[in-house]
């Protein structure tokens, strides 16, 4: 079988476990060589550990791969500079990141602190920020580069009690939307994935409710490494036309989500005042709004 990222450098946050330790074992497999890149923290961000990332490395290695560590945090400009620095400097050259990384710290809004908020930002979309940052002038210079971000249908749907997590997961939607426009002239495509997995970070999810239970014992079946292929896809020469847009994988599932555009118009020859927006304007529009949906209100049938 081709390896298909044969020769290529590939970053890849987050890879100490989970979704991002799939991503990065099934990218040494296809032929590209790895920075496993992960903090070794706990859920909340907190803590730090070299085994995550080196065991990943190391795995790679049995299997004959290509990969080194890399326990520096994506949240810090001049770390997330490094981070990069280091696949140049071991494999002379970068060719794909993905921003995987990423924490949680689930409050319902009116009682959560401003930390909390503040600490997922600065990974999930900080951080996606400062890697992609880091990498797109060597993307420029070589006329060529693929990003993976992972977004998350807590953002693009809606979930409860993550304020933080749904506001940093579609910042990065807008930031992947951006540097696919900004840098689409120099070959370099930007892309999000919505990944459906079981992870220590889905693991917190209450099951002190029978609705909790449910919801579990679905997560249960969701494979992290069933989110590797599309996003190696993604990082291929072959998928060298698409940029821009916004996936999501769950099991052997694989989606494209819509991006908002207009659906409903209300037009007034003489303007609007606020009277006739309440009696015309919202009246008209109200039959095409959309509901307080959750994402597994959305995704309501079971993964296949």
């Amino acid at each position: 079988m081709q390896a298909l990222l044969e020769g290529k450098v590939i970053v890849v946050t987050g890879a100490g476990a989970g979704v991002g330790k799939g991503i990065a074992m099934e990218a040494a497999r296809q032929g590209a060589r790895v920075i496993v890149n992960d903090l070794g923290v706990a859920i909340d961000g907190s803590g730090a550990s070299s085994g995550p990332a080196q065991q990943t490395v190391d795995e790679i290695c049995a299997f004959g791969g290509t990969a080194a560590a890399n326990t520096e945090s994506v949240a810090e400009w001049k770390s997330a500079q490094s981070i990069i620095s280091q696949a140049l400097d071991l494999y002379g050259r970068i060719d794909g990141v993905v921003n995987n990384a990423g924490n949680l710290r689930d409050v319902i809004f009116h009682k959560m602190p401003e930390d909390d908020f503040d600490a997922v930002i600065q990974v999930h979309l900080k951080g996606s920020f400062n890697m992609s940052r880091a990498a797109a002038p060597h993307f420029k210079s070589e006329e060529s580069g693929s990003f993976v971000h992972m977004t998350s249908t807590s953002g693009l749907i809606g979930n409860f009690g993550q304020a933080n997590y749904c506001s940093a997961k579609m910042g990065v939607v807008g930031l992947s939307k951006a540097i696919a426009l900004d840098m689409e002239r120099f070959n370099v495509r930007s892309n999000c994935i919505a990944p459906f997995a079981f992870t220590r970070m889905v693991n917190t999810i209450p099951t002190d409710t029978p609705e909790g239970m449910a919801r579990m014992k679905v997560n249960q079946r969701l494979e992290a490494e069933k989110i590797a292929p599309f996003t190696c896809a993604l990082l291929t020469d072959a998928a060298k036309d698409v940029t821009g847009q916004i996936f999501g994988v769950r099991n052997n599932e694989i989606y494209l989500f819509s991006q908002p555009r207009p659906i409903r118009t209300a037009h007034s020859g003489e303007g609007w005042t606020v009277q006739s927006c309440l009696d015309v304007a919202i009246p008209m529009m109200k039959p095409s709004f959309y509901a307080l949906d959750k994402s597994r209100d959305v995704f309501s049938w079971d993964p296949v």
